[in-house]
């Protein structure tokens, strides 16, 4: 619909109306299906970094202290005993799609929903009309700075969550995010920091970064009253989240797949492999998604990794040569000299390059594949969209080796 309005009104009445129109498809879901959050506990999770991860452990927890609770993250969709896979190519999904979820989630018996809340979808009005209880922040760090036009607008979008909800957990270490929150009243507000790790919850997952997830998690779960014991069982039983630094193999060599699709979570990721010997298949988004990004996360890859494949991610509308040159454009390269640097390489079809990181690898390397995770799409021209997940073209390139032997 709304691109067919695009079509049929000058680009500056669009412009002008867009937020209306967004206001106003945001509060027709809600009448249809009759404001079902206000039947709910909500609880959104926003940040540049480790929503996911905060909004999988804080339902778990919740699960485990005996409510009924439905979650929507960019890894799945969860109520109760059920949940599939986000392969809608969207973290925070559709207005209708949100309000209908939560109506089910009534329906279902549920009392509390965890949602992950995104700028673009706050940006689009997605979190209107939805009566969130509690505003929890992972971190902010610069991202989709194009699309909100600088990166103060984008830590603005995220503070609209704080301005709905009355309980906001703040993350003190991450100076970006409480400085620019920490101002909004609040009813109450906790805060957490790495010095109130608590001593005795023994953290399974690798990474300090999910460290802060996990007292992320730990402190909103607080915050709805749930007692510490709760939250650290849950915590310790955890020993993976689906695509986020999910191992795949340890030996002969380590494969690793995440997310991460950001500079500052790339550094995170790359800091916490330890090999000999770190080959990396990495890309970025095309649909001139933060461009200002490529030739930053080239920079970090060539700090980091012994041998750098660069490939296709989701190129939309863009050509994938033109967004490898542009992560290339990082690297400390000779001039008119493209992709002449020992140990990197371009290849486009991503599968082939995780085919050939993985033949490279030897005993005690980690190869480590980023930018997807879980998804299950690789999106192309013109909205096409092909099957996919890095996981399992992982474990099947590495049967054609074992083969191959």
């Amino acid at each position: 619909m709304l691109q067919n309005l695009r079509q049929l009104i000058p680009r500056g009445v669009f412009m002008f109306l867009q937020p209306l129109y967004h206001r106003f498809l945001a509060l027709l879901a809600a009448v249809v299906y009759r404001f079902p959050s206000r039947q709910l506990t909500i609880i959104g999770v926003t940040g540049t970094n480790g929503k996911s991860t905060t909004v999988e452990m804080l339902a778990e927890i919740i699960e485990e202290a005996g409510y009924r609770v439905a979650s929507v993250s960019s890894i799945r969709f969860r109520m109760v005993d059920h949940e599939k896979p986000n392969d809608r190519k969207m973290t925070m999904p559709g207005r209708f799609f949100l309000q209908k979820f939560l109506r089910q989630a009534v329906s279902a018996g549920c009392t509390h929903a965890v949602l992950e809340v995104t700028s673009e979808g706050i940006k689009q009005f997605r979190h209107a009309h939805i009566k969130f209880d509690v505003a929890v922040i992972t971190n902010i760090t610069p991202e989709h700075i194009e699309s909100h036009g600088s990166f103060s607008a984008y830590r603005t979008a995220k503070a609209e969550l704080f301005r709905a909800a009355p309980v906001h957990v703040l993350n003190k270490d991450d100076r970006e995010s409480y400085t620019h929150l920490s101002g909004i009243p609040a009813e109450k507000r906790y805060e957490y920091e790495w010095a109130r790790f608590p001593k005795d919850l023994e953290l399974h997952l690798p990474g300090d970064f999910n460290r802060a997830n996990a007292l992320a998690a730990l402190t909103a779960a607080k915050a709805i009253g749930i007692p510490y014991e709760v939250s650290k069982r849950v915590l310790e039983r955890i020993d993976y989240i689906p695509g986020r630094l999910e191992v795949i193999q340890t030996h002969p060599f380590g494969v690793v797949v995440d997310y991460a699709h950001t500079p500052d979570a790339l550094e995170k990721v790359y800091k916490e492999l330890s090999a000999p010997r770190l080959i990396c298949v990495l890309g970025a988004a095309g649909g001139g998604r933060d461009t200002w990004k490529r030739p930053e996360m080239g920079r970090i890859a060539e700090a980091y990794c012994s041998v750098v494949i660069l490939t296709n991610e989701d190129p939309y509308d863009e050509k994938p040569e033109k967004i490898i040159e542009e992560i290339f454009s990082g690297f400390s390269q000779i001039p008119n000299s493209k992709f002449q640097i020992p140990n990197t390489r371009k290849v486009i079809d991503r599968r082939e390059a995780i085919h050939e990181a993985l033949s490279l690898a030897k005993k005690g390397d980690v190869v480590i594949i980023t930018g997807k995770g879980c998804e299950s799409w690789m999106m192309g021209p013109g909205g096409s969209k092909m099957p996919w997940d890095d996981r399992e073209v992982v474990r099947e390139e590495i049967q054609k080796l074992n083969h191959e032997e």
